[in-house]
């Protein structure tokens, strides 16, 4: 089951065809999701909660590394996709290896593409604003759940590991 939630682009735009005549209501959204958190968790419940499928994109290793460095990921874009189609408010997954999704939302075309909350105030750039917009798309902020992070979290785990060594 969690295998037939990955799919490739091309399939899930076939799939989009068959959601669109059915009148379902698509949802996206992606990032790197490298260490799977409960704030990933729930910005999963809420973007699901927009529409009736709801489809992540997930960052290859290549784009992750090119976002966040020579250290990330942690976890390979194989695990990461199975561990995110796992979660029951996840409909389907699909790997991307761009550093931010325009050339894929120009093709699949997404009903809503949800970011952070983080993007609503305009101060930190949404290139794909422009490309969802043209489409007849919306863009929908969801809400942040301060003090969950990746970063954050990765760095506590060192924190940790350092003051177990000494």
């Amino acid at each position: 089951m969690i295998q037939s939630k990955i799919r490739s682009l091309d399939e899930l735009l076939a799939l989009r065809k068959s959601w669109a005549d059915a009148h379902q209501r698509v949802v996206w959204t992606n990032g790197c999701f490298d260490l799977i958190h409960v704030g990933h968790i729930r910005s999963f419940r809420d973007a699901k909660a927009l529409g009736d499928i709801l489809v992540v994109g997930i960052n290859s290793d290549a784009s992750v590394k090119a976002i966040k460095g020579d250290l990330r990921p942690v976890v390979s874009e194989e695990d990461r996709a199975e561990t995110v189609a796992a979660l029951e408010s996840v409909d389907y997954v699909t790997i991307f290896d761009d550093k931010e999704p325009s050339a894929i939302l120009a093709r699949f075309q997404p009903d809503i593409h949800c970011k952070g909350a983080d993007y609503a105030d305009g101060k930190r750039p949404v290139p794909e604003r422009d490309i969802v917009l043209g489409y007849g798309g919306r863009i929908e902020f969801l809400p942040l759940h301060e003090g969950r992070s990746t970063s954050e979290l990765i760095a506590r785990i060192c924190a940790a590991e350092m003051r177990d060594r000494s």
